[in-house]
Formats: C-alpha cells, structure tokens, sequence
C-alpha cells in the first residue's frame, strides 16, 4: 500500500477512503461493486489494488520476461479501452515494470492480433466480445488459466442487455479454471447496487461507496419564447444561435445529442451559425473511422477543439479532463444518463461538474426541471440482467466446445452459476445441445446445424473447421444492420453507415455524414462511393434506436413538479418552471395538470370523431402498450377502430363513435394481461422482428466472411424463414418463446406496465371535457397528424390551428 501511496503522492494526490478500501478488500481476495461519483478515482481504487494484490505474480515456470496474463479489464467501449489502457499503463514502470499490458478490440491491428496470439500480456484491456473470442481458441485454458482478476468497467452500462449476459458466462468459465478468482465492477449510476452485485460477483462481494462531495450544476438554456402549444422538436435549431454563445463562453464544451442524426444536424448548423470555428469544433459518433474519433479525443483532451458534438460514444467514463461544460440537446429520458454525462466535465476528484440542458420543445423545460429534482432525491434507475436468453447460451455452447471441449453436466452446473441463468433447468439445458448439435427437430437433416458433437470420451466439440470458423467471425450479441463503408471516390474512408439507409439513394442523392455534404457516386463491394456536394438539401443518416423512453423517476420527478405547480401557482418555481407557467397556466385554465395522486382524461369531439387523451406519464414504451390494451379492450366490449398516438406523457384514441371515458378505469386488469397485451397488437409480426437479433445471436444467420457480407435483406430474409419453420415444424423451440418474451420485456416493458397499471388502480380519475386542445393534448394530436400528412400540408394545418387556439388562449 505504501507504494502506491507514493506513486500518488509524486501525482500530487492522496488515496480516498473508498480507494484504501477496495486496496484491502482485494489484498484479501474479496469480489465487489465499487460505486463511486464520476471522476472520483474508481480506475485507480481497483487497478493500484490489482498491483498490490497480485504482486507476487511472476512469469509462468521455466519462462523469462513479464509475467503471464493475470488480469482483464472490460471495457463497453472502443473509446473508453484506448483511454483505459493510457491510464493503466502509468503507474507500471514505478510499481511493477515487469507487468506488460496491452488492449484488444475491434479496433487492434493484425500485427497486434498476431503478437498476443504468441504471448498474452500480464493485462489486457478488452471487450465482452474479444473475451469470448479468446474463448474460442483451443488452449483457451492454458492462456486464460492464470487471469486472477477481471474487472468490469462501466458495468451499468453491460448488466442490462446481451452483453452483460456474455459478461456473466465467461466470468463461470474463468471461476472454472481458477476458483480463486477476484471479480469487481465499477460504475456511477446506478439505482440497485446489491442486485447489480449479485449479477457480477454473487452475494458474497463486497459493496464499496465512494461518494465525495463534487459540485454538479444542472440548468438550463432557456428559449427566447415559450410556445404554449408546443410540439415535438419545435425548437429544435432554432435554439443554435443560443447554444453557440453558450460555448463561446466555455474554453471546451461537449455537446451531447440521443441520435447520431441529431449529432450530424447540430454540427452542421453549429459550422453554419459559426463558420470561424472550422476545425475548432469536431463530430464524434461510433459510425466513424476509427481515426477520425481518435483525433477527436486527442483533441479533447489537448484543448485543442472548443467544442465536440457527440452520441453516447463520449459519455462513459473517458477522462476528458479540459471539457468545461457539458451541453444535452433535448431531454437525456434518465437520471443515470444525465449523470453520466454531466461527469464527462470536471472528470478530476472534486472538481465541479456543469451540465446544461438544451430543450427541442417546450415540454422539455419540466423534463428539465423534474431532472434536477430527481438528482437531488438521490433517485437512480435501477438495470437488472436479461433472463435466460437462450440464442447467447447456444453461443456459448459452442464457444466452450471450440475452446476445449465439454462435459455435459459439468458446463450445466458452470452456466448455473451466471445469475441470468440460475434458474436454468435441465430440460432446457438438453434443449439447448440439441439445438446446439442438430439444429433440433426442424434443422436436423441439414449438416450446417451439427455445430458440436459428443466424441468417444464424453466431451462436445466442434469437429467441422468449416463451422468453427464461421462461428469465430460471428461471436458477439451487438446486432445492428449491414454497414457499408463511405468512401471519397478518391481519397480516405470517412466511416460507416447503415446498408439500409444508403439503399434508399441513388447516385447524385446528397446525404450528411461526418459533418459534410456528401453526394453519392456509386456503391461497389460493400463501400459507398461519394464526392463533396454543395448548395443541395441533404438527407440524414437514421440509424437504429432512435427515441428513448421516459425512464419512471424523472417521470414521477415530472408529476412532483407539477402537483407542486398546482398547489402553489404563484411560485417560487424553478426557472424552467417559471418560463412554462404561460403553458401551464392555459393547461390549467381550459383542463387540469396530471399529478402523482391523479389520471388527468380529456375529452374532445372535432371533426375527425371523439377523441381521448390521457396522460399516464408512462414513457413512450409504455404507453403504446397501455394505447394498445385500451383499445383492444374497448372493443371486447362494442367492436369499434381507433387512431392512435402516444408521447413519454400520453396518449391519444380517436374513434369515429363516441367513447364512455369512464370506463377507463375500469380497464386496467391485470389477470389477463399477458392474452390481452399479445391479442392487442400484432404479436407474431413483433416477434419475427425481434427473432432476427435471435437467429443471428444463436449463430443460425451467418453474416458472411470479411470482404463477402450478406446483404441485410439477405439476413432478414433467412431469419424470417427460420422463423416460419420452427412456427410450424418446432412450435416448442425455445428461441420462440425468447422472442415473444423480450418483444414484452424490452419493447413493450410488461414488467413497467403491470406497475403503471397497479399504480393508475389506486389513483383518482379526473376526466374533462374540451372546447379545444390543450398544451398536452394538442403535441399528441400532431404526432398522429405526422403519420398522414405531407410536412407542407401538416405546416398549413398547424399555422391555422395556432392561430385559433392563441387567440382563444388570450381571453
């Protein structure tokens, strides 16, 4: 301990308590979760304990030179792994210069590749990914024998999805080859610390706090005018000249959006408002080469560029220590993304922290200020693992069958102890080597599927060099749509981009990326091919998962704020408050405000029919199903059609009869959730889009060799055959009940609806009546208007309907 004392000393620092914690927990051989605030010092608690701790690790018998690899970093990150491996290497040469350390990514060289396949280093910062790759290999033991400690970094960010899951298996794997082995996790946010402890370590790790005292300012950038009928993304640019000054008075700014189209718009409008700044400010997003981001983060963390617009490929825990202030364009959805992104400034222990949120319509402005709130009452999302998904355990099956072999019962009791499957059966462990072997009932004359087989001395593996190759160029559960490159048709390669975005173009189609105007050429081998345009109106790259849900605290921050508005209309309201009060005044005036002890209902016959809004404050997610479920369920009782619309607040029906609004409460059910939420929508289409992540994940879709990718339509069309196939000849297969379920649990949140039904059963109703649309309703009606109107013709009909609904607010 005293030397890492020291080297920290020679930094002109001194350990925290929470650091000097960890350092014992681990010289003791102890697991756990540090949980420490942003910037705090978390790399340096677990990495300086790790060279403590394992000291006494030297090279492997009858060997010279560094000791063999002895821990693994992970990493969700390409960025946040260059950034890791720069800080882990610092203290090597003052306190174990001995211990080489290197990284593998997606991102590492073939030579790179070539000299780890040699020799691992003593660390090795990775991803869950390149971990099971390593898996893979036939002396997967030998080399990953020795690991004594993996740590997790960001696990937030890993507990909740696939690869998190990936995470869990390979850490029973590592436990099998040495049951000694240290896991520990970090992270900053998050809401259910002794779950996400149990996920990684078990009940037996060791749960660390380090919260110090750092000052955040959460504000916010306030529009010139309020609209009191608002819209989603009305503001929107027009806010560019404001936050353009807002950066000037920085020395480094980051610019956070949710979309990575977003992030070309903003950049693009920022260079148009500011053409001074061409080369001072800079785009980064993951669709870009991975030279362009590192010059990036280089500049970022020179103060070279005063300003970076980015996505989520900037807001894990990178140590830009120069950003002085951290702008989010439109509403983060979530406390725990909020937080981390405010950290990405002041990322030093102590050193004040500044986000400043930048509405795109007028309801932002309470999403702001129920933010604050939430941050203030210490309420953090909570992110629990995936359940037995069955096409990652099929992965892994085969991973562990190319990585040496297996015994049947011995890798069953091993997978048992990864928390996603410890209610693992064994029926459905058979299930899954059979899958795994012949492809089960319906796969089982094709040899394509006989991925693993039992030799003579009981053990599966993978016997066909054909398979086990395509099944190392497949490993992973990040799947996303093909990529092609784009390409100067003379010149370097500026990214990637989505194959179904570029197959809407046509040559001399012009499109933003990479903060240019770029005019496509032609598409050859996998690669677009594009010159710089000027003077065209650009289309914008849409990549996948582009809305956010509400998260349930700032959506109950929200109605705090407003049962606060209602009680005490003449303040003192927060200053986002205070410029919505115009709003809220007219919400109040011609309806109610929602609160948390109240369903706000209104009520309104127009022209198109009878329309019903209600306002669950539910998240987008949620409220298509709740939109869903009403309407299906009001037709049980009369059969009728509705239109329908949903936001993160509310929701809209529209049906050409009249709709008895009391009902409603009477509709909230839950002992049949489960037939009528499946009997609502179109259950079979939803799980056929969802079984294509499935079948590519459980390696039944192989995405092609390097240089010779499937077209996506190619992969969507193999994915939907299998679909039919089990549907019909395998209706017991085990990846169809896994796509139905996570259709429920992830896109339509079944676990968050049945609360905000339990939730809407114990509150009062309040339904009004409606002369005209109010500032709530009024964004879901043009939400349902965008479905069906050109934008010329929606502009027309919103000018005139401002007009009238103004004028009338007026009197």
């Amino acid at each position: 301990m005293k030397a890492a004392q020291a080297w920290l000393a020679d930094k002109g620092w001194s350990p925290f308590p929470f650091q000097t914690a960890v350092w014992q927990a681990m010289a003791a051989g102890e697991s756990g979760l540090l949980h420490a605030t942003t910037g705090a010092g978390k790399t340096y608690a677990v990495w300086l304990g790790a060279l403590q701790a394992l000291a006494d690790v030297g090279p492997a018998p009858g060997t010279r030179g560094a000791p063999p690899l002895s821990v693994l970093w992970i990493t969700p990150m390409r960025a946040l792994a260059s950034d890791t491996f720069a800080a882990l290497q610092a203290p090597l040469p003052a306190l174990l210069p001995a211990w080489s350390i290197d990284q593998r990514t997606g991102d590492t060289t073939s030579a790179a590749r070539a000299r780890q396949a040699k020799r691992l280093p003593t660390a090795l910062v990775t991803t869950p990914e390149s971990l099971s790759l390593l898996l893979t290999q036939p002396d997967a033991a030998r080399q990953l024998g020795s690991v004594r400690l993996v740590v997790v970094d960001e696990w937030h960010e890993l507990i909740a999805n696939k690869r998190g899951v990936q995470v869990q298996l390979a850490l029973a794997r590592l436990k099998q080859w040495n049951p000694r082995l240290m896991a520990w996790g970090l992270s900053a946010t998050l809401g259910n610390l002794a779950n996400a402890r149990d996920t990684l370590t078990g009940p037996t790790g060791r749960i660390v706090q380090g919260q110090l005292p750092k000052p955040l300012t959460i504000d916010t950038l306030l529009p010139d005018e309020v609209q009191r009928f608002p819209w989603a993304g009305h503001l929107g640019l027009r806010m560019v000249s404001l936050v353009a000054r807002e950066i000037d008075l920085s020395r480094n700014s980051l610019v956070f959006t949710n979309t990575r189209s977003q992030a070309e718009l903003w950049y693009q409008a920022l260079l148009e408002a500011r053409p001074d700044w061409s080369g001072l400010i800079a785009l980064h997003h993951g669709s870009l080469d991975r030279g362009v981001r590192e010059w990036v983060e280089a500049g970022l963390k020179s103060g070279s560029l005063k300003a970076v617009v980015a996505t989520s490929s900037l807001d894990l825990g990178v140590d830009f220590s120069p950003v002085e202030r951290v702008l989010q364009i439109g509403s983060a959805k979530g406390v725990a993304r909020l937080l981390q992104r405010a950290g990405r400034s002041g990322h030093s222990p102590g050193q004040p922290s500044r986000i400043t949120l930048v509405p795109t319509h007028s309801i932002e402005l309470l999403e702001a200020a129920a933010a604050r709130r939430a941050v203030a009452q210490g309420h953090i999302e909570a992110r629990v693992s995936p359940d037995k998904p069955f096409d990652v355990l099929v992965q892994h099956v085969v991973t562990v069958a190319l990585g040496g072999g297996f015994d049947s019962r011995a890798l069953f009791e091993e997978v048992r102890t990864a928390y996603a499957y410890r209610h693992l059966n064994w029926d459905e462990w058979n299930w899954v080597l059979d899958f795994a072997g012949r492809g089960g009932d319906a796969l089982k004359a094709y040899p394509d599927y006989r991925r693993i087989e039992a030799g003579e001395d009981g053990l599966y593996r993978v016997v066909n060099a054909q398979l086990a190759r395509r099944h190392r160029l497949s490993v992973g559960t990040i799947v996303s749509d093909a990529n092609l490159k784009v390409s100067y048709l003379r010149g370097p390669v500026l990214g990637t981009v989505e194959e179904s975005f570029i197959a809407r173009l046509r040559p001399r189609d012009c499109f933003l990326f990479a903060g240019r105007l770029l005019e496509l050429v032609k598409v050859h081998d996998m690669t677009a091919y594009v010159r710089l345009a000027k003077g065209v109106r650009p289309a914008v790259p849409r990549w996948n998962g582009g809305k956010m849900p509400l998260s349930s605290e700032l959506a109950s921050a929200m109605l705090e704020e407003l049962a606060q508005v209602d009680a005490q209309p003449d303040g003192p309201h927060p200053p986002e408050i205070t410029a919505l009060m115009p709003l809220l005044d007219v919400q109040r005036r011609w309806s109610a405000l929602p609160k948390p002890d109240t369903v706000l209902v209104e009520t309104l016959k127009s022209r198109e029919g009878h329309h019903l809004y209600i306002y669950p404050f539910a998240g987008r997610q949620v409220n298509l199903a709740l939109a869903a479920l009403w309407a299906y369920r009001f037709g049980q009782i009369a059969p009728r059609t509705f239109s329908m619309s949903f936001n993160d607040h509310g929701i809209e029906l529209l049906s050409q009869e009249p709709v008895d609004a009391q009902l409603l409460p009477t509709l909230l059910d839950t002992d049949q959730l489960l037939h009528d939420v499946l009997g609502s929508m179109n259950a079979s289409e939803l799980a056929q889009r969802r079984f294509r992540e499935i079948a590519r994940v459980s390696g039944l879709v192989f995405p092609g060799f390097p240089g010779a990718p499937k077209s996506n339509q190619q992969i969507q069309a193999s994915s939907s055959l299998f679909f039919e196939v089990f549907r019909k000849h395998d209706p017991r297969n085990l990846l169809l009940s896994q796509a139905e379920h996570e259709v429920l649990r992830q896109e339509y949140e079944l676990d968050r609806l049945v609360a905000v039904l339990t939730r809407l059963q114990a509150q009062h109703w309040d339904i009004r009546a409606l002369k005209r649309w109010t500032p709530f309703s009024f964004p879901l009606m043009v939400e349902r208007l965008r479905e069906r109107l050109s934008t010329h013709k929606l502009q027309d009909r919103l000018q005139h309907l401002l007009a009238e609904l103004n004028a009338a607010s007026e009197t």
